[in-house]
């Protein structure tokens, strides 16, 4: 840790929470209202994967959906309510001090501040996987996009693109058909991966092309915006050309934990090794939501990772 940077007002926090998604601002409400001073580390903006999600259907409680936007407000609102304090800062490393159980045993690096605590959450979720060609990621904000309901409205009455077969892939392409003139939905399988709700939801969408079995081979581009795409068969090779002026990437996710450096145990796919109640390999060092090793990966489960993990902490906190 350089010592130029400082810690976060001098003050041994109860416990850390990094990720301001479902799991960690749940577990910032569980943890303010047990009495612990609780610290979220927010990097973008509070609601995590909520903020890219148009309606919320299938949480309970809401018969007609909610909005994404509408939820992480209303999350966040609520944990600083019961006294959570949400920073504004990005976690890029965490040290262990195996000794010292009564103290500050973490140290949370930010890119901002230090924050020592006694126990941490980490909730950091997962982001999209890239889309895997070469100068993609030089055309993000311009054509290529991994949000549909955070840059759909760019693309009003336009053509678009939207890669992958899975519910978020489906719940894009619902959105956008809203939207734009002409959707393209490219799957390199010959059915979807999504659920058979969500794949329902496409029949009789009528501005919708599916392109089976295919793969987005090469990004098209003019003038330094995306312009098209080049599609290859993955059975027999041949290609083809779709022209568009977007392209919406929804591939899969990949858990946001290189930052930890391997200070804890991953499995082969880089989420975090954790039990039920959301215990890690290190004592002390709790993970919630979709970061963790988990059988399903949705709001509803964040949500009931995020108290979990607290009261873990609480747990743990009430040994030392």
């Amino acid at each position: 840790m350089g010592s130029e940077m400082c810690i976060r007002d001098r003050k041994i926090n109860d416990i850390v929470i990094v990720g301001a998604g479902p799991a960690g601002l749940t577990a910032s409400i569980y943890a303010a209202r047990a009495g612990l001073s609780a610290v979220v580390l927010d990097e973008l903006g509070a609601g995590g994967q909520l903020l890219s999600i148009d309606n919320l259907e299938n949480y309970p409680g809401f018969p007609e959906g909610i909005n994404g936007f509408e939820a992480a407000y209303s999350l966040q609102a609520q944990a600083e309510r019961f006294g959570a304090v949400i920073e504004s800062d990005k976690a890029v490393g965490i040290s262990v001090d195996e000794g010292n159980s009564g103290d500050a045993r973490f140290v949370v690096q930010g890119t901002q501040h230090s924050y020592p605590a006694r126990s941490v959450v980490i909730a950091t979720g997962a982001k999209p996987v890239p889309l895997p060609i070469d100068g993609a990621d030089a055309l993000v904000g311009k054509g290529i996009s991994y949000c549909a309901t955070c840059d759909g409205n760019f693309f009003r009455d336009k053509d678009v693109i939207v890669v992958g077969g899975g519910d978020s892939a489906v719940a894009d392409v619902v959105y956008l058909c809203r939207i734009a003139q002409t959707v393209h939905l490219v799957h390199r399988r010959e059915e979807l991966k999504a659920s058979p709700w969500y794949a329902k939801q496409l029949k009789g969408i009528e501005n919708l092309v599916v392109h089976w079995n295919c793969i987005v081979s090469d990004v098209l581009q003019e003038k330094g915006r995306v312009s098209g795409a080049r599609l290859k068969s993955v059975l027999t090779g041949e290609t083809s050309t779709i022209r568009a002026q977007g392209i919406f990437v929804a591939i899969g996710t990949r858990p946001d934990t290189a930052w930890l450096d391997g200070i804890v145990e991953l499995d082969e796919s880089g989420y975090i090794v954790a039990d039920e109640g959301g215990a890690t390999s290190v004592p002390g060092l709790l993970a919630a939501g979709d970061v963790r090793t988990t059988p399903l990966r949705q709001v509803v489960t964040a949500v009931s990772d995020g108290a979990l993990a607290a009261e873990a902490a609480a747990s743990f906190l009430s040994s030392c």
